[in-house]
């Protein structure tokens, strides 16, 4: 069994240091908490020489793992008893991102004044989301502020985890595609034209095959006029994203985002799911549907699931079903719907929508899998095919002079 070194706080914040044997880092840090101690490093001895494996240093950009580990640690430290101020500054003192400790030192200082620690976190949207000021309200209004919490870092780290996998999938083909670009690119502007000499003479007799002349040409193209259109795709996407930053953009680009093929769908899907978890999660934890809902629609991350979920709120506020609505703008699966309006009816919507997420997102990433698997082996015949239509257009007029020369 690994030997683990750790570094933790007790509930008055001194600091304790030790060792212990255990299966894995997890395992070290569930027995720490355990003994009511807060752990802050933790690290294999034997692996000592390859750097911690776990630290609790809010180093790099305020990205939801760590926020995770953020709202864990504050529930942590609730539950056993440590005060609200002090397991705050306890938290504030042990990051090192420039942009929390300074929301910590606000909310901090206002919690201090008496403000409820959900209108602090609303000052800061950047480094707090809307599920987090939303569930700190209902959490301290109905007394399981530490359950809330607790909560909160849960759906964190679970959509950062869906995030991570989602973008971990898509890796090895994007690397597959800089690397094609770059290695086609190579090809026609330093290796092409070596042989426009060669080919000068059947140029002149009209005998150049018509891809030999559009490679020559194109590598012409590329070399005499390439810094222009760099630039101009510089420029391009520079207006395209601006336009896309406008609502009407994005409005624009998210309807043709769900009507890709292949990726459509699995947008969808992960478009549905983070709705469903949002929305369940706020309600299972005494957010008033009404308040779900609008702060869900805007964690879909599509602007046409969150208009087809602001009419169903519409329909909710005048005493009606959810599901209804959602099932007619069809940008809602027929099954979810369907489960949704059995929800309503047995009193089950925060449970259903939670395992409707859980549903999904499992589906969700089998589909991406499937995709990538097949992604892969496009882009590598595509590749192939690029470069032997180079080699051909190259070898063919080589063979033809070879023949004469015979």
């Amino acid at each position: 069994m690994p030997e683990f070194t750790y570094i933790a706080r007790d509930l008055s914040g001194d600091k304790v240091e030790g060792s212990m044997s255990a299966n894995s880092e997890a395992d070290v840090i569930s027995r720490l908490s355990a003994k009511s101690l807060f752990p802050v490093k933790v690290h294999n001895s034997e692996e000592a020489k390859g750097g911690a494996n776990f630290e609790l240093s809010f180093g790099g950009g305020v990205n939801d793992y760590k926020m995770a580990i953020f709202y864990e640690q504050l529930s942590s430290l609730l539950n056993n008893g440590v005060p609200l101020i002090r397991s705050l500054t306890l938290l504030r003192d042990q990051s090192k991102i420039k942009s929390l400790r300074e929301a910590m030192d606000d909310v901090i200082a206002r919690v201090e004044d008496g403000e409820e620690l959900y209108k602090s976190f609303a000052r800061h949207p950047k480094v707090f989301s809307n599920m987090a000021i939303n569930m700190s309200r209902a959490g301290a209004e109905g007394g399981f502020l530490e359950d809330a919490l607790s909560r909160v870092g849960s759906f964190t780290e679970q959509q950062a985890e869906l995030k991570s996998r989602t973008v971990g999938a898509m890796i090895y083909p994007a690397i597959l595609a800089v690397l094609g670009t770059v290695i086609v690119t190579i090809l026609i502007v330093f290796f092409v034209p070596k042989f426009a000499e060669v080919f000068d003479d059947l140029r002149r007799e009209g005998q150049l095959p018509a891809a030999t002349e559009w490679l020559l040409w194109l590598s012409d193209v590329m070399r005499q006029y390439g810094l222009f259109i760099l630039l101009g795709m510089g420029a391009l996407f520079a207006v395209v994203r601006h336009q896309i930053s406008t609502e009407s953009g994005k409005l624009f680009v998210d309807r043709w985002k769900l009507k890709l093929p292949v990726v459509g769908p699995i947008l969808q899907s992960l478009a549905v799911a983070r709705f469903c978890r949002v929305l369940g999660t706020l309600m299972g934890n005494g957010v008033p549907i009404l308040k779900g809902l609008d702060i869900s629609r805007e964690a879909a991350g599509n602007k046409m699931l969150s208009i087809a979920v602001a009419e169903a709120t519409e329909n909710v506020t005048s005493g009606e079903s959810l599901s209804a609505p959602l099932a007619r703008s069809g940008h809602f699966p027929a099954n979810v719907t369907e489960m949704l309006s059995v929800a309503e009816e047995s009193n089950t919507l925060d449970e259903v929508l939670v395992s409707i997420a859980d549903g999904l997102e499992k589906q969700t990433m089998r589909r991406l899998d499937i995709a990538v698997k097949m992604i892969e082996p496009l882009m590598l015949v595509v590749m192939a095919v690029v470069v032997l239509f180079v080699v051909v257009a190259l070898l063919t007029p080589i063979m033809k002079m070879g023949q004469t020369v015979g």
